[in-house]
């Protein structure tokens, strides 16, 4: 059985261009319209600090507090989840001083918790945003970003994860720029740098594998079939042998490798070099080949697939975030998306310049008018 929360009362504090807002929510519909620089996407922004990770822009703490505010900020939702209907919270208090570390604090109902791993057991969130538009074109490491958004929408754990194997291949890496590395620090760190890489690829293979048997047969829909898989030797591995095995593996590799390694100053064989390998399917051709209009159907083909995949793993369907991605459709794929939300069953938040681009919704989706850090409802 797969429940679906929604976000029903969403209260900022000198977040963005926000000194203080709120908005409530009835319908699973959410439309935001506004111009350019409104704070569409902010609003969006403070949802996904609801999730693990840096939110949608990848931006700092300190980066998202109001410009004329002290530094601190303030992000709470009240939401109609699993286990009835909760506050979630997360922000920064003002820093005592210009040195001081910024820490975000995360809470449920006004009690502490670890960190925005503990809200996955009231609330996932997917998004598509403009800045994903670039990633069949962009570098490998802007799809491994992409493919570890995934895997943490499923296992809210990931993250910490794919941290800790970043510090270890950094450790590892400073002890082979010494002259003569302590060997046996050398060992261990390598040690846990196999346990890491191959618990990190295992997620992501596992990820890929169900991902890609959701985009397959698609080809009489208006979002296309795709094929994907993973450029990488440990991902194709774990699926198939015990985890120790490939851990040994990746460990003789490392320990055989150091003499390369430190000569290119990194480590040059490990699930940090994979690649998320995307085709699209109706022609045969890789993604980055593909037209930019169909390269966003594909993308929106890989969203639209992940969030049903989150809701077979999870039980709880995403709240989806789609920021300014109904203008780039033509009537038959705006249609054709808002379709496939509805079958999905899933709250969805959604942005526009132009607020004739909901029209078509009627009195089914909530509606907000944005200007200049204002929020205020508008009729349907």
């Amino acid at each position: 059985m797969t429940f679906a929360p929604r976000i029903r009362r969403l209260t900022l504090t000198n977040f963005r261009n926000y000194r203080a807002a709120s908005l409530s929510v009835e319908r699973d519909l959410v439309a935001l319209a506004g111009p350019n620089g409104a704070g569409k996407t902010n609003l969006l922004e403070a949802l996904s600090f609801l999730a693990p990770g840096r939110g949608l822009r990848r931006a700092t703490l300190d980066e998202v507090a109001f410009n004329e505010g002290d530094g601190s900020w303030a992000v709470a939702a009240e939401v109609e989840g699993t286990l009835g209907l909760v506050t979630l919270g997360t922000g920064i208090v003002a820093p005592a001083d210009e040195d001081a570390v910024l820490s975000r604090e995360c809470r449920i109902d006004c009690e502490p918790v670890g960190s925005a791993a503990a809200f996955a057991d009231h609330l996932r969130i997917v998004w598509l945003v403009p800045a994903m538009d670039g990633l069949f074109l962009g570098p490998a490491s802007e799809r491994r970003r992409f493919l570890d958004r995934l895997v943490l929408a499923v296992q809210p754990d990931h993250g910490a994860r794919v941290a800790a194997l970043e510090r270890a291949l950094r450790s590892r890496n400073r002890l082979l720029e010494g002259y003569s590395p302590d060997l046996h620090w050398l060992d261990a760190t390598e040690h846990e740098t196999a346990e890491l890489a191959v618990a990190v690829a295992a997620a992501r293979a596992e990820t890929v594998r169900r991902l890609a048997a959701a985009t397959r047969g698609r080809r009489d829909d208006p979002f296309p079939s795709a094929e994907v898989s993973l450029d990488g030797w440990m991902e194709a591995m774990v699926l198939a042998r015990p985890a120790i095995e490939v851990e040994d593996r990746y460990r003789a590799a490392l320990r055989d490798y150091r003499t390369r390694d430190a000569a290119a100053g990194r480590t040059l064989d490990g699930p940090h070099l994979t690649d998320l390998v995307v085709r699209y399917a109706p022609k045969g051709i890789p993604a980055r080949e593909a037209s930019t209009g169909e390269q966003k159907a594909l993308l929106i083909t890989l969203v639209l697939a992940h969030a049903s995949l989150v809701a077979e793993m999870t039980g709880i369907a995403p709240v989806m975030l789609l920021d300014e991605v109904l203008a780039h459709l033509d009537p038959e794929r705006r249609a054709a998306l808002f379709a496939a939300l509805a079958a999905l069953g899933a709250q969805v938040w959604m942005t526009a310049a132009d607020p004739a681009l909901f029209a078509v919704l009627g009195p089914a989706a909530d509606r907000f008018a944005v200007a200049s850090g204002r929020i205020a409802r508008s009729p349907a």
